[in-house]
């Protein structure tokens, strides 16, 4: 080779065709489409765990309310009947539990109307407060030859539904014997 051949460098392109580089509009609107669809999806499923977890919420107030009332139940055991007779009503307040003044010196079943009052005015603090809000005690006495006496407390309450437009009616009920 003389030095005034010089070697060309082959190229794959055809002459006169510039070098494609980047993306074209298309493909950056296909991935944008694609991102977007992404994002919608991950949205949804935010709200749904929002609402699942204020659904989960609820559901543990009204264990700790049942909770709540089964252990005043077992400080006061020589009144059982009290605390069911007085579920039907919203009890009384006798002043029992005062914290502002001196609490009143309370017998046990003016003590079974107190709890039962302050239990049901907590209950709306903690579920929904509206006209399915509702609660109750029942109390079974022990029949021969059993010792135990059942009481089944129920919490029942309605929430904005999760999957659909309106309400759902939840509740909560345990079984204890004493």
């Amino acid at each position: 080779m003389n030095k005034r051949q010089t070697k060309q460098p082959v190229t794959s392109q055809p002459c006169g065709l510039p070098k494609q580089s980047g993306f074209s509009l298309i493909e950056a609107l296909v991935a944008f489409l694609i991102l977007s669809i992404g994002m919608l999806g991950i949205a949804s499923l935010q709200t749904m765990s929002v609402k699942a977890g204020h659904t989960a919420t609820l559901r543990t107030a009204a264990v700790m309310k049942a909770d709540e009332i089964l252990e005043s139940i077992r400080a006061n055991p020589t009144v059982l009947l009290s605390y069911a007779n007085s579920t039907a009503e919203s009890g009384t307040d006798n002043g029992c539990a005062e914290t502002t003044t001196a609490a009143v010196l309370c017998a046990p079943a003016q003590l079974a109307l107190d709890d039962i009052f302050r239990w049901k005015s907590s209950l709306t603090d903690v579920l929904p407060n509206n006209t399915s809000t509702t609660a109750s005690v029942v109390v079974t006495a022990p029949v021969a030859p059993e010792t135990m006496t059942n009481i089944v407390v129920s919490i029942n309450w309605s929430e904005r539904n999760v999957d659909a437009a309106g309400a759902a009616n939840m509740n909560y009920s345990v079984t204890v014997q004493m």
